[in-house]
């Protein structure tokens, strides 16, 4: 099979560009999955906006228990970059081995885990007398396809590491498309309103999945899934490299999920739910910005993770420059529709005129500083990327560390509405942290050699 990009020596523009807007638009239309299942939702008669604001309490849930598909992907996938630059093929493939097993195990530890627990799970996490029986019917549905839905997403990785950005892309959107399709027919159709939602989903996973399997176990790929070579060290530093990945999206959701539950408590039984309404709709505009932002970020970071492997200080260098200027680029964009057209992705949800213009505020309030944010996420996946986890958590942790002190602070002060603002506190502060400790360690990561070992093995791996 031929390589669509050769991650050692195509020009490093044309090369960004080809992995990172496949992986955005990847991104962006997986966004779809629960975008469109949260629109059809609100529009089911009668007990519509009800009905989100119990999906709204499941998405975070949901998006938690995805976030170990990027623990074991996006743990394993730059290490098998860096070996597959640095010519050691075997070592990759072992990589990707072991992850395979892990992704599989973790999958059934999870439902064997969280199934006996989602009720006092959905009620902590912002669900109400009202919302549960919704809640709760989603997610049990979604549970059973959580095998479909980690396998898919976290072996995508190892596709996108190779260099098939393109094949990335058409196994995320194959399952979207297919959800977009099957969500009114199961919803509507057969009348089977929440739960329909649901069952679209996981038979969009499961479609994602199979696409994803058939090419990984085909032989024409570089690196294919092979059985045998486990080692309990080695899974460990897959682990390790990727716990930064998965506390950014495991802390997000957890705070999505502490935000719900905050405007519940000082929300009261009246607005309560309507700021749940309201949230959902703000974090459903804030998937559109984060999951595109991430999929440039991350999925670029296969070309930083391969050039670090072959010791290209230059190649690494340039990359990160271009791929910092489309995250801004990107974030511009959105900041912009947000203030032009946010009305517009409103109405997709509701069309009360008072819920509808809370919402708004809702969503103009966490999008004020996306460009800073931007930045954040080049950094933060640029060091993931070449493995320096070590970097890289810290400066998560102090964001998420800054929205949790704002989160819980603001309403005590000024009331239910101020927890937005927990947002774009958050977005201006790690990334001036993230800014600074770039500028002071960069030269340092990079201290090799700029052209790669003579031979193999006449010099360590950075690791």
């Amino acid at each position: 099979m031929k390589l669509e990009n050769n991650l050692g020596t195509d020009p490093i523009r044309p090369l960004v560009l080809r992995i990172a807007i496949p992986s955005m638009l990847a991104q962006f239309v997986s966004v779809l999955y629960s975008i469109v299942d949260r629109i059809y939702i609100s529009n089911i008669p009668v007990i519509g906006e009800t009905a989100l604001a119990g999906v709204g309490v499941c998405g975070p849930v949901v998006t938690l228990i995805g976030a170990f598909a990027s623990l074991i992907g996006v743990g394993g996938a730059p290490l098998m970059s860096i070996r597959m630059g640095a010519g050691k093929t075997e070592e990759a493939r072992k990589i990707l081995s072991n992850s395979f097993l892990m992704l599989c195990v973790c999958s059934v530890a999870l439902m064997a885990v969280v199934f006996p627990l989602r009720q006092p799970m959905l009620m902590a996490f912002g669900a109400s007398g009202a919302t549960y029986g919704y809640a709760n019917t989603y997610f049990t549905v979604y549970l059973c396809g959580t095998v479909f839905n980690l396998l898919a997403l976290g072996l995508n990785q190892f596709i996108i590491c190779q260099g098939y950005a393109r094949k990335g892309m058409i196994s995320v959107m194959l399952g979207a498309a297919l959800n977009i399709i099957l969500d009114p027919v199961f919803i509507f159709g057969f009348d089977m309103g929440v739960a329909g939602a649901a069952v679209a989903t996981v038979l969009s996973q499961l479609a994602s999945c199979l696409y994803v399997l058939r090419f990984l176990f085909s032989k024409s790929v570089p690196v294919a899934v092979t059985f045998g070579g486990y080692d309990g060290r080695l899974m460990l530093r897959i682990l390790a490299v990727g716990m930064t990945p998965f506390l950014i999206i495991g802390v997000d959701n957890i705070m999505i999920i502490s935000m719900n539950a905050i405007l519940q408590s000082y929300g009261g039984a009246e607005l309560g739910d309507r700021l749940v309404t309201c949230a959902t709709i703000a974090q459903s505009f804030m998937l559109v910005v984060t999951m595109p932002l991430g999929g440039i970020s991350a999925g670029t970071g296969t070309i930083l993770a391969y050039n670090y492997g072959a010791r290209r200080r230059d190649r690494i260098l340039k990359a990160q420059a271009f791929i910092a200027g489309l995250c801004a680029v990107y974030v511009t964009l959105l900041f912009l529709a947000a203030r032009l057209g946010g009305a517009l992705f409103v109405r997709l949800f509701t069309t009360e005129p008072a819920l509808a213009a809370e919402a708004l505020d809702a969503i103009h309030i966490c999008t004020l500083a996306l460009i800073p944010l931007g930045l954040q996420y080049a950094i933060v996946d640029g060091f993931t990327g070449m493995g320096k986890v070590q970097l890289a958590l810290p400066l998560s942790a102090f964001r998420k560390a800054v929205y949790f002190i704002a989160l819980f602070a603001l309403p005590a002060a000024f009331g239910a509405r101020a927890t937005f603002y927990a947002e774009p506190i958050s977005d201006i502060l790690g990334p001036v942290v993230s800014i600074a400790v770039y500028a002071l360690a960069i030269r340092r990561i990079l201290n090799f050699p700029p052209s790669p070992p003579a031979g193999e093995g006449k010099a360590p791996l950075p690791s």
